[in-house]
């Protein structure tokens, strides 16, 4: 089978350590990016570097056109999208509910959980096994990547950020119902806090990184490489059986006392 993965926000972090694990195993990586575009395109030479095959690709996810226009040019280079990861999100800053405002929570929703519906939607239309409008594919898996602070309603100031998270998990478990009989898995990654571009800054902080560590069971924030790997197994067949799930990538959970 030809592997073909599209990586939603696969310029960096998370996204882009299952892009270069990926190609490693064979997929044939489409990176997506919004501004990020000297990463995108490095990576994509990295991979092309170690026998890999990968394009960067730009569209904004808050974009309806260009999420449909990042599909047709995938499948244009490298064939019919077979697999897909929603890593694309953003954060809207620490915000109390007293002090939320119209644009800042449409952004945030527009990008976290309108855009990944949309992609699901594009990729449906692809890979579904039912020949109905541009279906009668071979099937296909999906991973859509969430975040822990969907199921604790967020640490403080990210209720805004966690409700769209939580949206994305509900919506996964029943897209996964929708399409099971069409060939296609779609399962969440819930991550804890992870070291990435996102986070680094914060993290150099030693008391934040204290407080934040204390929060999770082993005592550490994960690596992205350890998200990338979760997500490859739910995209593998040795996931065949798994869809609709919610694995939690988060170092055992939140705890809320000191060791």
């Amino acid at each position: 089978m030809n592997k073909v993965l599209l990586i939603t926000g696969g310029a960096s972090g998370i996204g882009a350590e299952t892009a270069r694990r990926a190609a490693a195993r064979g997929y044939k990586v489409a990176i997506n990016y919004r501004s990020r575009d000297a990463q995108a395109m490095g990576l994509a030479a990295d991979i092309a570097a170690r026998n890999g095959e990968a394009i960067a690709l730009p569209g904004d996810m808050s974009k309806e056109a260009d999420i449909v226009r990042l599909f047709d040019e995938t499948e244009k280079i490298l064939g019919s999208v077979t697999h897909l990861v929603n890593s694309a999100g953003i954060g809207a800053g620490s915000m109390r509910v007293q002090d939320f405002d119209g644009p800042s929570l449409q952004r945030l929703f527009a990008v976290n959980v309108v855009g990944l519906m949309l992609c699901c939607r594009e990729a449906a239309r692809r890979m579904s096994t039912k020949p109905r409008g541009p279906g009668g594919h071979k099937g296909g898996a999906i991973v859509n990547v969430s975040s822990m602070a969907g199921t604790i309603g967020g640490r403080p100031g990210a209720s805004h950020y966690a409700a769209s998270k939580a949206a994305v998990d509900s919506f996964t478990m029943g897209f996964a119902k929708d399409v099971a009989l069409e060939g296609i898995r779609v399962n969440t990654v819930r991550p804890g806090m992870v070291l990435t571009e996102m986070t680094e800054d914060r993290l150099k902080d030693a008391t934040f990184r204290a407080g934040i560590e204390a929060t999770i069971a082993m005592g550490r924030v994960g690596e992205a490489h350890e998200i990338a790997e979760a997500i490859l197994w739910l995209l593998s067949d040795e996931a065949s059986f798994i869809s609709g799930a919610m694995l939690d990538a988060s170092g055992g959970n939140f705890v809320f006392w000191k060791k």
